[in-house]
């Protein structure tokens, strides 16, 4: 019996494939565009805050920018990592058989969420002016 081949994240990092192309896209999509903000905004953080504040601005924006290339490349290595890929191809293919609510359905569902919210919120602050009340009138606090 042939051994099946693992394949670590180590070892697919030098690959160009992209791993199953068509399936899974837009969630592949978002995910490697959230990983890559994320990377701008530490590249970012770096070259302008601690610990390169204090270097000259050609080392800032070379880290930076090598931060960016290396954070591009993992970006694109992860969501193109075979276990990752299916889990995201999984999670696009689960968010098609979702029923979402419909405008009129979803504003009366918040109308119900934010008056409960309020309501609760105003019963709170009863029991809090009770109690405050009733601890001064005790002696409890002045």
């Amino acid at each position: 019996m042939a051994k099946a081949e693992t394949r670590t994240f180590v070892s697919e990092l030098g690959a160009f494939n992209i791993y199953k192309k068509n399936q899974g896209r837009l969630a592949r999509q978002l995910t490697a565009a959230a990983i890559g903000l994320i990377v701008v905004v530490f590249a970012w953080t770096l070259a302008h805050n601690r610990p390169l504040a204090d270097q000259p601005s050609s080392i800032r924006i070379a880290v930076a920018g090598m931060v960016l290339v290396i954070g591009g490349w993992l970006a694109f290595r992860v969501v193109n990592y075979p276990p990752f890929a299916e889990f995201l191809i999984s999670v696009e293919g689960e968010m098609h058989k979702v029923t979402w609510s419909s405008w009129p359905e979803l504003w009366r569902a918040v109308a119900v969420v934010l008056s409960t919210m309020i309501f609760l919120g105003l019963i709170l602050a009863l029991y809090d002016f009770v109690w405050a009340w009733f601890l001064r009138m005790v002696g409890v606090i002045q």
